[in-house]
């Protein structure tokens, strides 16, 4: 495999660290051209000494100087804001661009990346839940190529890849069901973020747990895999699975069904997408099916996962309504995460956000921005 040069907008987060671990055990196989962060300098800067950087860029421009300071010495260039990933993304250097910010700031970079016509390997769900239909429109335009990181996403492209082409009946969403799986509503009505922030199998960001916890998560998966997949939302089933060691799943018309599987593991779909077609080696842990011993399903409750729900709302509801929940949310995970709400307040905000939308049938990308700033207002300004 000819050497890929990779950019990581978000290199100091958790799907950007873990980029870099593969990266790391296969030097040989990549280099690493252009990586990016919100605040984090300390970080940022070892990184780019570590892998010998281009080009570092801070998004916080008040961390612009400190960042310059510490790099003068090295041979990478410092840049700051989005306009300067934007344009970065761009460049001949880059082969793939690694998806991994969080929220709806990935969407402008992501857009840059994909007009380019360059490798996406996409690990920011916001930027499909906003925009799916620009970012879609917007890959196949100009001959990009979007590759999943999400293991579920991931696992389901795989299947899709063995399949042959293959019609599907039903894409099979697994969740982990998260840290309250078991909890009654009243015991989550009380639950404190530090409890939300425990989740049993993956190491995750703060904002993604969270959004696991509510199962607004999987409900974002689904809106993904609408516009990764182009299969309709009622053919998207989600199904608890509390193991996390089957991915995804999706049933044939002859009601055949494929599953991918793994230890939850997210530096698997990171070097699946990264070396693909290749399979990389990179030290995971390896199912042990005799101490397994068993896999269990059950059906998502909407009563104590109400997010969920609204996910497959805003998405039959279609226009820039999906985007105005991804608002409401981020900003309702946000006030969860000061302890300023309470855990059924997120599924709150966010459902009176939509029902106050100001809705777009068919938005333009100034429309997705304009949505997204006014539901963050509005979402900010709610108290339960």
């Amino acid at each position: 495999m000819q050497k890929r040069r990779i950019a990581i907008l978000g290199s100091t987060g958790s799907i950007g660290t873990q980029t870099l671990d593969v990266i790391r055990q296969h030097r040989d196989l990549f280099e690493v051209v252009m990586i990016s962060a919100r605040s984090s300098v300390e970080l940022l800067v070892k990184q780019a000494l570590e892998f010998d950087v281009n080009n570092v860029v801070i998004c916080n421009e008040e961390k612009y100087a400190p960042l310059c300071e510490a790099l003068k010495d090295s041979g990478s260039k410092v840049w700051e804001g989005v306009d300067s990933l934007c344009s970065l993304v761009k460049s001949d250097d880059v082969d793939i661009v690694v998806g991994a910010m969080v929220g709806f700031s990935g969407l402008r970079p992501t857009i840059a990346a994909l007009e380019a016509g360059k490798i996406v390997a996409l690990a920011n769900k916001e930027t499909l839940v906003a925009a799916g239909s620009i970012v879609t429109e917007t890959m196949r335009r100009h001959k990009a190529l979007i590759l999943p990181v999400d293991s579920e996403h991931s696992a389901i492209f795989q299947c899709l890849l063995a399949a042959q082409g293959n019609e599907i009946e039903k894409i099979h969403l697994t969740a982990s069901g998260g840290p309250f799986r078991t909890w009654s509503r009243e015991q989550m009505a009380s639950a404190t973020a530090a409890q939300a922030l425990k989740h049993p199998n993956w190491n995750m960001g703060a904002k993604v747990t969270i959004d696991s916890a509510t199962m607004m998560n999987k409900g974002f998966e689904v809106i993904e895999a609408k516009w990764l997949f182009d299969v309709e939302p009622d053919r998207i089933n989600v199904v608890i699975q509390p193991e996390s060691i089957i991915h995804s799943m999706v049933e044939f018309v002859d009601g055949a069904i494929m599953a991918q599987m793994g230890c939850p593991d997210m530096r698997e779909p990171i070097g699946f997408a990264l070396g693909f077609p290749a399979r990389l080696s990179i030290g995971n842990k390896r199912i042990n099916f005799a101490e397994l011993g068993s896999i269990n399903f059950s059906e998502p409750d909407l009563n104590r996962f109400p997010c969920l729900r609204l996910a497959y709302e805003a998405i039959e509801r279609g226009g820039n309504a999906p985007c105005a929940l991804n608002a409401a949310n981020e900003v309702a995970v946000a006030k969860y995460l000061r302890d300023e709400i309470s855990y059924f307040d997120i599924a709150a905000i966010n459902e009176k956000c939509l029902k106050g939308l100001n809705f777009v049938a068919n938005p333009s990308l100034e429309d997705i921005f304009e949505t997204n700033k006014e539901i963050a207002v509005i979402a900010d300004g709610c108290v339960d």
